[in-house]
């Protein structure tokens, strides 16, 4: 049966939403992924260990988990607008305050605490889930191209900030990536992200004029409370084994992320040019994870997608493992980025195949804290730990392949949507 409603904009508003959402996200990950190139001038500067200093990543990532169990369910119930202005506010003013701390506790309070609090509420829970809301035929293509803002951000952002280290310090950098957070991130909010889902407009997902053919799959029981769907999906196996493997993978991609520069450094790679390597897999990642998306909507579970993206981001790390020329460190850092591509897109994707459209704002913050928070908490600091113990990065190297072998068998295990019995019982 056909429902008809008001007819769609010449361009339906979940596009704005996708490119309000594209900005703000790569300006979140960008800046964050911009502590990879502060850190080895941090150390030398304060004198401080990695491990020191890694630990307010850790810690910055894990209260960005925390946080986005809040927002996640925040954004079930209000527009995303003062959401994310909020946030951006809060991490702007951790970013200001970073120049000026003098002793690790400072550190972790202004960057692991404020920084990660803030960045969660303008980061993928609240970006990601507001675009899903919008989509259901297109949700995979829509999703991929919000999550290409990581790669661009990333890819644009960090030369910058090793530019600006080169030519004044790390701590220039941290202001002028604070006042940029906030001015572009609150004028996205503020133009574009004030509606909450299409039907409350007289629309309809994908800006069709009917009810889709291809029905949305969810689960009608995971809808009922706030409590009662925290405690369902915790309960669900599928959740667990998205969870596991989400996290193992974010841990890998962190340990990388914070390390790699100071990694390639090492072997007489010049900080520019080790710096220009994260861009290199923003610039991948841009590439994996429109593919993705786009074959998420293509193939039958996208948990395949997820198995494929796993597959390219094992063999970069037997290259960056047992290869250590500037060539094949480049190939890596591709190789890499392309697989790593696939975490922004297929993660809410499974969410939401799996759970639902109408919650995706509270499934994708819980599974974040895991995924992202938790494990990508262990990621920087584990990293950390190793070198000051070893003096090289090698055993975290063999960690990351060891897990990243693991999880792309262990994602083939993943159910398929459906709706257990003791949920439908209870929906019934």
């Amino acid at each position: 049966m056909e429902v008809e409603r008001q007819a769609p904009r010449k361009i339906f508003w979940g596009w704005y939403v996708v490119a309000a959402a594209f900005i703000t996200i790569g300006i979140n990950y960008g800046t964050r992924y911009s502590f990879g190139v502060f850190l080895k001038p941090m150390c030398e500067d304060l004198g401080w260990p990695r491990s020191i200093v890694s630990f307010a990543m850790s810690l910055a990532l894990l209260f960005y988990g925390i946080g986005g169990i809040l927002s996640g369910r925040l954004l079930d119930r209000f527009a995303p607008r003062w959401i994310m202005m909020a946030g951006s506010a809060i991490a702007a003013f951790g970013f200001i305050l970073t120049p000026f701390i003098s002793t690790p506790l400072q550190l972790y309070m202004v960057y692991g605490v404020i920084y990660g609090l803030g960045a969660s509420f303008f980061g993928s829970a609240v970006c990601v889930s507001s675009v899903g809301k919008w989509f259901i035929q297109k949700r995979g293509i829509a999703i991929g191209i919000t999550s290409i803002g990581i790669g661009v951000g990333t890819m644009a952002i960090t030369p910058l900030a090793g530019l600006i280290v080169k030519f004044f310090d790390w701590k220039a950098g941290f202001i002028i990536l604070g006042i940029a957070t906030f001015v572009l991130c609150t004028a996205m909010s503020q133009f574009f992200m004030g509606r909450t889902r299409p039907e409350e407009y007289g629309l309809l997902p994908d800006g069709t004029a009917t009810l889709p053919a291809k029905p949305e799959k969810s689960s009608d029981g995971y809808t009922r409370s706030y409590r009662q769907t925290t405690r369902l999906l915790l309960t669900d196996s599928r959740f667990w084994i998205i969870a596991v493997c989400f996290g193992f993978v974010t841990m890998t991609a962190m340990t990388v992320l914070v390390h790699q520069v100071a990694y390639a450094e090492g072997y007489g790679i010049n900080r520019i040019a080790a710096a220009s390597s994260l861009g290199i897999i923003g610039m991948a990642s841009i590439a994996g994870r429109f593919f993705f998306g786009w074959l998420s909507d293509k193939i039958g579970d996208a948990k395949h997608s997820a198995c494929l993206g796993f597959a390219c981001m094992t063999v970069a790390m037997i290259i960056l493992l047992f290869f250590h020329s500037i060539e094949l460190f480049y190939l890596y850092a591709c190789l890499f980025g392309f697989g790593y591509g696939s975490i922004s897109p297929m993660l809410p994707i499974l969410m939401m195949d799996r759970f639902g459209r109408d919650i995706s704002g509270t499934s994708y913050g819980l599974i974040a804290f895991f995924a992202i928070g938790l494990g990508g908490s262990l990621g920087p600091i584990l990293g950390g730990i190793i070198y000051d113990a070893t003096g090289s990065y090698t055993f975290a190297w063999q960690i990351n392949l060891a897990v990243l072998m693991v999880v792309t068998v262990l994602i083939q295990f993943l159910k398929t949507a459906h709706i257990p019995e003791t949920i439908q019982r209870q929906a019934d």
